[in-house]
């Protein structure tokens, strides 16, 4: 094997790991431009100064419909937005994946759920998703007000899509939030997120 193939070989590895680190607690949370659900444009870096929450999200997974018909997700949505956190909801589903949902059908799901994000946004040329590295639906990202991931991972811990589980399941981003809002460092600040692919 010469030192070019070996080069050749390498990259995809280099490029990987990188892409891993991308949003790694500690480090600054990639800015994005996304349009919303209502038509409009979404940046991140607009709400610098704000604890953010992204949820990456799919309604076609088993895994995020058990949070939102086991009513996990819409709580913390509601409970964290009264306190002045944004929460957004991301769909990275790319636009030539059988499970894209139009801004209409995104909005309608929402809605339908009763969810409350400040926000949904597609991600349709998967961007975002894979400037965060974004592994699962759900797969959660918190963001302290100088913009960096002080959380990173799974939602709960309870690594199933039964409904039920919701209830007994210690929320991982409610504890991060809880901490982090009170300017305490998050004591989990990452764990392995569970779920179902993001579908790029």
């Amino acid at each position: 094997m010469t030192m070019t193939t070996l080069r050749l070989l390498t990259l995809p590895l280099a490029f990987a790991a990188g892409a891993a680190l991308a949003a790694a607690p500690g480090t600054a949370a990639p800015d994005f431009t996304l349009t919303d659900t209502t038509g409009k444009v979404v940046r991140l870096s607009d709400y610098k100064g704000k604890f953010v929450v992204l949820e990456w999200t799919n309604p076609e997974c088993p895994f995020v419909q058990a949070q939102y018909n086991g009513n996990g997700m819409q709580p913390l949505q509601k409970e964290w937005g009264a306190k002045d956190v944004v929460w957004l909801a991301i769909n990275s589903t790319n636009r030539s994946h059988g499970e894209y949902k139009t801004p209409a059908q995104m909005g309608a799901w929402m809605a339908e759920k009763g969810a409350a994000p400040k926000a949904v946004l597609l991600d349709d040329a998967s961007a975002a998703g894979r400037a965060y590295a974004a592994k699962t639906t759900p797969h959660m990202f918190v963001i302290d007000p100088a913009g960096k991931v002080v959380y990173a991972g799974a939602i709960d811990d309870k690594r199933s899509a039964r409904e039920s589980d919701r209830k007994i399941a210690n929320n991982y981003v409610r504890a991060a939030l809880a901490e982090a809002t009170a300017g305490k460092p998050v004591t989990l600040a990452s764990t392995t997120p569970y779920g179902c692919s993001v579908k790029y």
